[in-house]
């Protein structure tokens, strides 16, 4: 959402407001007691679990190619160098622990304590990424101004309002479940492979949206995954703090 805004796609800001609104809708949630348990002391080995199965698909990659497949045509077939992305993701990773950047805590903590602060944070980036777009000749103002994204208005909203949502229960966005995975966080690794299973499943299904428009199958997996994140919030609330 936030890259897609710092070229000047006007249906990111859409999506946008259903990301604030699902923030919103997570807060009232949290403010009325939801809670999945106090966190339980592991033992070390299990933050490490994340991290090495990091490394074991890096070695994989650079001595056994043959066992992973990459995607040939369309999004995912854009790439960085092993050595670009590697150097990347640290640069990236480090500054993401050091400033505690979460694109949840601006929304909570402006709207439900009047403290801008961390906004700071989101400015910055958006600097950069606008600078660089404009620099290179990649910003363009409008509806259509990111490849491979849609301009349906109210997928925009929902979409996000269910990613600001969930976003709020499970404790931070997901690059701040990436930060937390690497810190050691078993939880943030159960989340991040969650990511990584939801993401397998929308593609191999066929739910995933393109530029083409909202995928037929996507409405009903959108109503299913609404439920399903509903359900925990309510049983999680107003019935009891177990967690589910």
């Amino acid at each position: 959402m936030l890259l897609r805004l710092a070229r000047g796609d006007i249906a990111a800001l859409i999506g946008t407001g259903g990301f604030v609104a699902g923030v919103c809708g997570g807060m009232f949630f949290h403010r009325k007691g939801f809670d999945l348990g106090k966190p339980q002391s592991a033992v070390r080995s299990e933050g490490g679990i994340l991290p090495a199965l990091g490394i074991l698909a890096l070695i994989a990659l650079i001595f056994f190619p043959g066992l992973l497949n990459f995607s040939e045509q369309g999004f995912g077939s854009f790439h960085a160098p092993i050595i670009v992305s590697i150097i990347g993701g640290m640069v990236v990773g480090g500054i993401g622990f050091v400033s505690r950047f979460c694109s949840v805590a601006p929304v909570r903590d402006g709207i439900f304590m009047k403290n801008f602060g961390a906004l700071s944070i989101i400015g910055g980036f958006m600097v950069v990424l606008v600078g660089y777009n404009l620099i290179f000749g990649h910003f363009s103002l409008g509806m259509e101004a990111t490849p491979f994204s849609h301009t349906d208005v109210l997928w925009n909203v929902l979409s996000m309002g269910l990613v600001g949502f969930v976003a709020v229960l499970a404790g931070g966005c997901p690059f701040r479940q990436l930060v937390h995975a690497g810190s050691g966080s078993s939880d943030a690794a159960i989340t991040v492979f969650g990511m990584m299973v939801g993401t397998a499943l929308v593609h191999n299904l066929g739910l995933a949206s393109s530029a083409a428009g909202v995928s037929e199958n996507a409405p009903i997996a959108f109503a299913i995954a609404t439920a399903f994140v509903l359900a925990i919030a309510v049983s999680n609330t107003f019935f009891g703090k177990k967690g589910v």
